[in-house]
């Protein structure tokens, strides 16, 4: 990690630290924006990294924007971060300016979003569901089609239908609709479609993943200090043997975690990663069934308070495990990769060293 990285993460731990609070969340959560919280990271440049200069960002690399995203998971930010990164880094590739604004990200596997060229430019019209954030937003990429080929749209949020919905957790998860919404030629790109479905999928992916690290760091991190200033027949919880085993059962959990999100992140700072990417949604996810709930058992009754912290980061990572794709899709996805593999490639599939690792 070197010194611009670590910088980055002592500035984003006060932000969070200072302006993050349990009380912006729950506000957040009963549909108040946190604006005092983006816009402080706006003005920090903390939503344009990983972007050029010259393209209007702050600079940096992708392990910078990824130990951002796994601060903003840890501390629950309640904000559009990890679609903001991936927003503005299809917009780069495309050699547009970014923003600073909130933005998210329309994309239907199933039933791709039509794209209709007419006189004056293009008309969109399509529904996706689950979109992130999206009332708040000013602009929204949309990812469609016209006649099996893909496009990319810079699409206004005031000229779709947004109807309000939510995860688990409580953020923004609306349904958008688009009804032959006008698109100027100049916000419409033709791209790969395949080749963008598939990088969508991935960067989620590893952004779910390394936000579900800092969460489940965060989980651990409550828990340990329950155990030890709550007291029961005479003594801290955490001189039981049953809860030090539930404690180093968590612990193991999340440096597992931890560790994959790491490798991820390593391995996507140089190359496309998808085995890493892949095995670090599967770990990280079972990681969440196991350290949330026993969390919660350790916690006893106030754990599932509303009062108490602890919810809203259980509510998170049980809601991020499904988002970007579960076990069962990355597993078959790596199984995938395998089937692929010559006779003698599977070793080195298996045991081949993380690219340019650092300590």
């Amino acid at each position: 990690m070197n010194d611009v990285t670590k910088i980055l993460i002592q500035s984003t731990t006060k932000i969070m630290k200072d302006v993050c609070t349990k009380e912006l969340v729950n506000e957040a959560e009963n549909g108040r924006w946190a604006a005092e919280l983006w816009g402080i990271l706006a003005e920090s440049g903390m939503t344009t990294v990983a972007v050029p200069e010259s393209l209007d960002g702050t600079g940096g690399s992708f392990t910078d924007a990824y130990h951002i995203l796994r601060l903003a998971g840890k501390y629950a930010a309640p904000i559009p971060l990890a679609e903001t990164y991936m927003g503005n880094w299809l917009l780069a590739d495309l050699e547009m300016p970014v923003s600073t604004e909130p933005l998210t990200i329309l994309c239907n596997e199933v039933e791709p979003i039509q794209f209709i060229r007419t006189q004056d430019g293009w008309q969109i019209t399509g529904t996706a569901l689950n979109v992130p954030w999206a009332r708040y937003t000013k602009q929204m990429l949309v990812m469609g089609e016209e006649n099996s080929c893909g496009f990319l749209a810079i699409v206004s949020s005031y000229d779709a239908l947004i109807i309000n919905g939510h995860n688990m957790a409580g953020e923004a998860r609306d349904t958008v609709i688009l009804n032959h919404a006008a698109v100027a030629e100049s916000r419409v790109f033709s791209v790969e479609a395949k080749q963008v479905k598939e990088w969508l999928l991935y960067t989620g992916a590893l952004c779910r993943s390394v936000m579900m690290a800092g969460a489940l760091e965060r989980i651990l991190e409550l828990t340990a200090a329950y155990t030890s200033e709550r007291t029961q027949f005479g003594k801290p919880l955490h001189r039981f043997q049953a809860i030090q085993q539930h404690l180093a059962t968590m612990a193991g959990e999340v440096t597992a975690a931890d560790i994959a999100a790491q490798s991820a992140i390593e391995a996507n700072e140089h190359t496309p990663a998808s085995k890493a990417v892949a095995m670090a949604k599967i770990r990280i996810n079972e990681a969440a069934g196991t350290v949330a709930p026993i969390a919660h058992q350790v916690h006893g009754a106030i754990g599932f308070t509303h009062e108490h912290i602890l919810h809203q980061s259980t509510r998170r990572v049980l809601s991020w495990r499904e988002e970007w794709g579960n076990e069962t899709l990355w597993a078959e996805k790596l199984a995938e990769q395998l089937m692929q593999l010559a006779d003698n490639e599977l070793w080195p599939f298996l045991t081949e060293p993380v690219v340019g690792r650092q300590g």
